[in-house]
């Protein structure tokens, strides 16, 4: 069944043809000749959208319009008017109309507009259904998601939130591995003590290894006094390494000291401070394959890595997108003061199509692009970044009807895994797992193909 129609026509013949046509087509059709008992049962019974005529007697359709349009907005109107009638089309969305089509009908045209309609409706209805789910089942306030990716997050995250062990969180850049932190942080028994988050990436090993551990007055030029370094700012709380792959290998023997021993030792220091701090680290690279080729300490991998939780990226969270996308326009509507109050179903569809390489980062600055631009209150496929408005889904093709056309297996096999690379954001082992091949057997089949990491 497409959809429930509601037709309004004072022309009763019209409406029978329309019935017999409709119901040929898949839909479910009811018929009134009057607006009055057409509004009565739209209050009893759930219809998909509304098909009605402009000119009706008593109540006429524009009047229909806006009276639908007040009590049943989620319910779509399709206004029949006359052939050539622009100003009496505009009146009718004006009044609230979603579309209209004009007479004589061309039931093609009309199943299409239909179709449309139906297809809003059942949108918008997602929408309101996983915003209800949000309110209702939302674990941690400050992530939002309701696909089975972030269910199985928000268990593992309850599960640990109240201990102390050292968690790994995994996942692409973007994702938000630092916001899963800090609620881990905020929902344990530390939440009153700091949480102190450090971008491991971003500064030089000298640096870096004042910033942890601190420094003593003249153990190197620029050291003027005495500094506290971030695991003492710590103490009692959470220490957040975020890039923790990125770390120099020189390093990494004092930080896993530092993890083992529960004290530091300033740079230039004679002493051991003692420390009590929860570790939580973060990375987007293979923590795997940089201990195999000799990038990464082992024994500091398993140290940080006594729980791994990975942090789904958002191509893999289906209607999460329209749940985050709507929280972005509602944050940056009130910062710029705009009357932004939602986004188009064309929209909403790229939105749902794109794969989000920049995960839910992307997302919001695409969001606060179009808000920032917008006219209507209502996002438009061309508020969206170019990108996004030209992205087209690619699909693998694992045969065909034509012989001609036919892949030996060795191909099909060579596209799959590349493709499967592609999806997990190059990272080696999540590739391996999802084919269920050990590592090494990856890296040779992609050394045949001529991808592999020098």
């Amino acid at each position: 069944m497409k959809g429930n129609v509601l037709i309004v026509d004072d022309d009763q013949a019209m409406c029978e043809m329309l019935d017999f046509d409709l119901r040929r087509r898949g839909f479910r059709v009811t018929w009134h000749t009057m607006a009055e008992s057409a509004f009565s049962d739209l209050k009893e019974s759930n219809f998909d959208v509304v098909l009605a005529d402009i000119h009706l007697p008593g109540m006429t359709g524009i009047e229909l319009c806006e009276r639908i349009s007040a009590n049943r907005p989620d319910i779509p109107v399709i206004a029949i008017t006359g052939f050539g009638s622009l100003e009496t089309a505009i009146a009718s969305i004006r009044a609230g109309a979603y579309d209209f089509v004009t007479k004589p009908m061309d039931t093609d045209l009309l199943e299409v507009a239909l179709n449309r309609a139906v297809s809003h409706r059942a949108l918008q209805e997602k929408i309101k259904i996983l915003s209800r789910e949000k309110a209702r089942t939302q674990p941690f306030d400050e992530l939002i998601g309701d696909s089975p990716p972030m269910q199985k997050l928000f268990s593992q995250m309850t599960h640990v939130a109240d201990t102390d062990i050292s968690i790994l969180l995994l996942g692409e850049s973007g994702t938000g591995k630092e916001l899963v932190a800090q609620t881990l942080h905020k929902q344990s028994k530390r939440h009153q003590a700091p949480f102190i988050p450090v971008n491991c990436s971003a500064l030089p090993e000298t640096l870096l290894e004042s910033e942890l551990f601190g420094h003593k007055k003249g153990a190197f030029t620029d050291a003027q006094t005495d500094r506290k370094g971030l695991f003492q700012e710590a103490q009692g709380g959470t220490l957040f390494l975020d890039e923790v792959g990125e770390i120099p290998i020189m390093l990494q023997p004092k930080l896993l000291r530092a993890l083992e021993e529960r004290s530091i030792r300033p740079v230039g220091g004679n002493s051991e401070i003692p420390v009590d701090v929860r570790i939580l680290a973060a990375t987007n690279r293979d923590l795997e394959s940089a201990v195999e080729e000799g990038g990464f300490r082992e024994d500091l991998y398993y140290r940080l890595n006594v729980m791994q939780i990975e942090v789904p990226p958002l191509r893999s969270r289906g209607t999460d997108v329209l749940l985050l996308a709507d929280v972005f326009i509602q944050q940056f509507a009130r910062r710029f003061n705009r009357p932004v109050t939602g986004i188009s179903d064309n929209a909403a569809q790229r939105l749902l199509d794109y794969v989000w390489h920049g995960n839910v980062r992307e997302l919001r600055n695409a969001m606060e692009r179009a808000v920032a631009l917008t006219r209507f209150e209502k996002i438009a496929v061309d508020d969206l970044p170019q990108k996004i408005q030209a992205y087209q889904s690619g699909q693998i093709y694992i045969g065909s009807h034509d012989p001609a056309e036919l892949l030996p297996m060795e191909e099909v096999e060579r596209r799959y895994i590349l493709h499967v690379l592609k999806v997990v954001g190059d990272n080696r082992t999540s590739a391996a797992r999802i084919l269920k091949l050990d590592r090494k057997t990856l890296y040779r089949k992609l050394q045949q193909y001529g991808v592999a990491k020098e």
